[in-house]
């Protein structure tokens, strides 16, 4: 799960993280409202949007006067932001964030993200702040410094000193001051369950303080049960409307750019359907699980998620009876086609637990059903059937 910038700060200054004022608002009204009682005489009129890239989009801009905010502010809300984490298609700017302006001496940057190789928090740092760090780690890998945390420890301040000498944060007030940085961010981290915190640009003031200018906060799905007030934070306007309704029927949805739609039960059988699809010249236009202990209901509900994807050509339902039966889905696939009206060609493949009851359900109804024996007849037959 994503928060915004402002939403992610929040979070940090509870563990005593650096940042400058800044207050959140949803009209230019409020924006200037905002700026007057920050004081200035400097603020940043701050695009909020699930995406990094927002002042080469246009979406970040500095202002002098109170009369610049509110200028600033009519050009951004509601623009349709576009940076290379959007797409093309870019977002819509619901929402701003006026924070105070910021005396920089250097830009750096500073990442923390689970390292699943070595089962460890990883701390990244690099003196190339600013910059997107996917061009840094391409182009210049050497800058980008690295230490693993040990779970049992935690970060240590010996460590915190070689994160800032690494930075070439050499000086005591720098040095104290990126040490408290570095611990309270670990912390924040550590107790928030965040699956990654990066801080671009982090930087130094002129009177050498070290402080987060801007914060990117994802957590683990899987603890939010754990943090209610994370959950009361989501945005579900910055949310794919398929994937939010996937959700509420708790089916693991992830939308994708192909045009065969794809409903399997298991991730790892979703994997090795999607990549059969594009073996056969094919393109996904879903992952889609609907989990060991589908229903009628979770069926039908996954199949208007895939139709109401103009894109879709065809369907292709694999799924292996384990803890789930094949005359459950087959039931549910069935349902789910008198109700929905299907109008593209579908081919179902089932294997294991019941599943000559669930073949003869679906040779009984009547409905254009195309079978298959195995995966890789069923991805080749979704494939003819869309017409790749």
């Amino acid at each position: 799960m994503k928060v915004h910038e402002h939403q992610g700060k929040e979070i940090l200054r509870k563990f005593g993280v650096a940042t400058p004022r800044g207050k959140a608002v949803f009209s230019v009204d409020e924006a200037v409202a905002a700026a007057q009682e920050l004081g200035g005489p400097i603020w940043v009129v701050k695009a909020q949007i699930h995406a990094g890239g927002r002042g080469k989009g246009g979406g970040v801009k500095l202002a002098r006067s109170i009369d610049e905010v509110r200028e600033h502010a009519e050009a951004i809300l509601g623009m349709t932001l576009v940076t290379h984490q959007t797409g093309p298609a870019g977002k819509e700017v619901r929402r701003l964030y006026i924070e105070d302006g910021c005396d920089i001496a250097r830009e750096l940057y500073v990442g923390m993200l689970l390292d699943r190789e070595n089962g460890r928090l990883v701390v990244m740092a690099s003196t190339e702040g600013g910059m997107e760090i996917e061009k840094v780690a391409a182009e210049t890998p050497e800058k980008i410094h690295k230490i693993w945390v040990d779970p049992a420890v935690g970060l240590g301040e010996y460590q915190c000193r070689q994160i800032a000498f690494a930075l070439g944060l050499s000086e005591k007030t720098q040095l104290r001051s990126a040490t408290r940085f570095f611990k309270a961010l670990h912390s924040a981290y550590v107790e928030y369950d965040c699956s990654m915190a990066e801080i671009n640009p982090l930087v130094v003031t002129g009177s050498g303080e070290v402080m987060a200018l801007d914060a990117k906060i994802n957590f683990d799905s899987n603890a939010l049960y754990r943090h209610k007030d994370v959950v009361e934070m989501r945005d579900l306007s910055e949310e794919d409307p398929a994937e939010v309704e996937a959700g509420e029927h708790g089916l693991s949805f992830i939308k994708l750019d192909g045009n065969i739609g794809c409903m399997v039960n298991g991730a790892g059988l979703a994997m090795a359907t999607m990549d059969t699809i594009k073996l056969h010249g094919g393109e996904p236009a879903n992952f889609l699980d609907v989990g060991g202990g589908a229903t009628t209901e979770k069926v039908k509900a996954a199949f208007s998620i895939i139709t109401s994807d103009p894109g879709v050509k065809a369907i292709f339902v694999n799924i292996f009876g384990g803890i789930m039966k094949c005359d459950t889905i087959a039931e549910g696939v069935i349902a789910a086609v008198r109700e929905t009206g299907l109008e593209v060609p579908l081919v179902v493949r089932l294997a294991g637990t019941n599943v000559e009851l669930g073949k003869q359900l679906l040779e009984q109804s009547g409905l254009p059903i195309i079978a298959a024996d195995s995966m890789g007849d069923g991805a080749r037959e979704a494939v003819a059937a869309a017409g790749v």
